[in-house]
């Protein structure tokens, strides 16, 4: 149907703009929400006219032919444009399912995308569910928006899970981390962590799940875990940790081919503790040397030299030297 509009009508519509610059946009917004509207209306005709194989009035050569049979208006809802009005053709037998715009899908995938990413970064679902309406232009229930996050779910969980057996790990980086986490309300959650390495260099991250990063029997039961999900024991080499009592020992029983090694930065923490405060850069300083070291023998100098420095720094003053 085509709309005609006088000139009295523009000069008008023109005036009111003037006044309330705000209605252009507003105008644009609506008017581009119609034309998106018609653009997929006239996609699913398409549709349904290759689903009944002949063009709209077309007769029918078949001896039980189907026919449209009207059409009904839904929502959808798509990123940076909003809510629109959408014509669905049907057909008499009802054996038409549209492709393009599925039956229960209210708003495109991108959407749920950034539903998904605020949800990660601490936003509530009730607070989702409020700012739906000004962010995507339509009120999402807090149901809709669970019902988003669940996909993300359940694809994390798949790779969590994954199968390790082609992973030919060399080392391992083992750690605790502390996640807040949206249970009944936000809580700390202490996570253990494994990062391997392969034969080629490459890291990825092997697992991770919920554990008490102090107790070594929790950690006992995630390596377990990740031989349980395949992989090979046998060709890890090394495990760097920090200097949880009974970590090493766990870890070696499990991985009986591997040897242990203090993570540099527990490492370096634990040195720098002991040095007062005025040569802490030089202490500092002298280990980052020995770790970068670009051989086995240039780190042994450096761990002689700091050796030396080590010792002029604690070494009592000549005045407490008895006499």
């Amino acid at each position: 149907m085509e709309i005609k509009t006088s000139v009295s009508e523009i000069v008008t519509l023109f005036k009111e703009i003037q006044k309330e610059p705000s209605k252009m946009f507003e105008l644009i917004r609506t008017n581009i929400k119609e034309q998106v509207g018609n653009y997929i209306s006239e996609l699913l005709d398409i549709e349904l006219k290759d689903h009944l194989k002949r063009n709209r009035y077309e007769r029918s050569t078949e001896t039980d032919p189907n026919y449209r049979n009207g059409s009904y208006n839904r929502k959808f809802c798509i990123k940076s444009v909003g809510e629109t009005t959408i014509s669905v053709p049907r057909d008499r037998k009802g054996s038409y399912k549209p492709k393009v715009l599925p039956r229960f899908k209210r708003y495109e995938d991108s959407i749920k995308e950034d539903l998904t990413l605020m949800y990660l970064t601490g936003i509530s679902t009730r607070s989702l569910s409020l700012l739906s309406n000004k962010l995507i232009g339509r009120k999402l229930s807090p149901q809709e928006v669970s019902n988003a996050n669940k996909e993300l779910i359940s694809a994390i969980e798949k790779w969590r899970m994954r199968d390790l057996s082609a992973e030919n790990i060399k080392y391992i980086y083992l750690d605790g981390v502390n996640f807040h986490m949206r249970i009944k309300k936000i809580e700390t959650v202490p996570v253990l962590v494994a990062i391997g390495v392969d034969i080629n260099g490459y890291r990825s991250v092997l697992g991770f799940q919920s554990g008490d990063k102090e107790s070594a029997s929790s950690w006992r039961q995630f390596f377990k875990d990740l031989k349980n999900r395949g992989l090979n024991g046998s060709s890890v080499k090394l495990g760097i940790m920090d200097g949880l009592a009974g970590l090493e020992k766990v870890f070696k029983e499990e991985f009986y081919n591997s040897s242990v090694q203090r993570c540099q930065v527990h490492l370096a923490r634990n040195v720098l503790s002991k040095v007062p405060i005025k040569h802490k850069k030089e202490v500092a300083d002298g280990l980052r040397s020995i770790f970068y070291a670009t051989s086995k023998d240039k780190a042994m100098e450096f761990l002689k030299n700091l050796k030396i420095n080590t010792i002029r720094i604690f070494r009592p003053p000549l005045s407490l030297y008895p006499t």
